[in-house]
């Protein structure tokens, strides 16, 4: 069972999400929150599955009070961002912040259970190639000269090369075709940078390259540059 807490300024909204998600017979809603405060506090009650948190909202909108929750530890919880407009820079933030995903709030029913289980599964509600160019928009990298983070000397040249693929925005089937190895091989790779690097997921991953200068924005008939084949 996925349990799921709602959180939305607008009532009607709340009542909605929750009458479709408790028609489920593999998901309930076990708390509703009206704010980003008592989102965390419905949190930390229940200890729920998923979160659908609205980006904004009075007190405590949606991107601080996610990023108050994987300060707070709970890392693991699904963050989906319920929003109006998908709006890059809005996106983004809530992305550093840690924002798992997001759903347009006129997203159709079966899309929405669909996004709840999947982020439930641990995937990322939003496609790599959509992630990659908002990170190059508006992530802001270290000026020129400074140093690698001593953090890659903990990966192999396999699992940067991987580091490098998954932040250009490729899909673990991508990452395989180019590195010649297998997809189960490329997840292994990918969970080992994570903890390696101690980052929540790949959009965490990607979000660390580009700010600490490990990979660069780069024009679209560039290659992936360093990987070694």
């Amino acid at each position: 069972m996925i349990d799921v807490v709602v959180a939305d300024d607008q009532e009607l909204m709340r009542d909605g999400l929750t009458v479709i998600i408790n028609r489920q017979e593999d998901m309930q809603v076990v708390g509703q929150a009206t704010d980003g405060r008592e989102a965390i506090d419905k949190v930390r009650e229940t200890h729920p599955d998923v979160l659908l948190l609205d980006v904004r909202m009075p007190n405590l909108d949606g991107i601080a009070a996610t990023r108050m929750l994987r300060e707070e530890g709970f890392q693991r919880l699904a963050i989906l961002m319920l929003t109006t407009f998908d709006l890059d820079e809005v996106v983004y933030q809530a992305l550093r912040a840690g924002a798992t995903g997001f759903v347009l709030k006129d997203t159709p029913r079966e899309q929405l259970l669909q996004a709840i289980r999947a982020s439930a599964d641990g995937e990322a509600q939003l496609a790599p190639s959509i992630t990659k160019r908002l990170i190059e928009q508006f992530a802001t990298g270290p000026g020129p000269g400074i140093d690698p983070p001593q953090e890659l000397d903990q990966l192999t040249d396999r699992e940067h090369d991987v580091l490098l693929l998954l932040a250009r925005g490729h899909t673990n089937t991508e990452i395989a075709g180019k590195l010649f190895l297998s997809e189960t091989t490329v997840k292994t790779h990918v969970g080992a940078v994570l903890r390696k690097l101690q980052l929540r997921d790949r959009t965490a991953a990607a979000i660390w390259a580009y700010e600490t200068g490990v990979v660069r924005p780069t024009p679209p008939s560039a290659a992936d540059g360093g990987v070694r084949q």
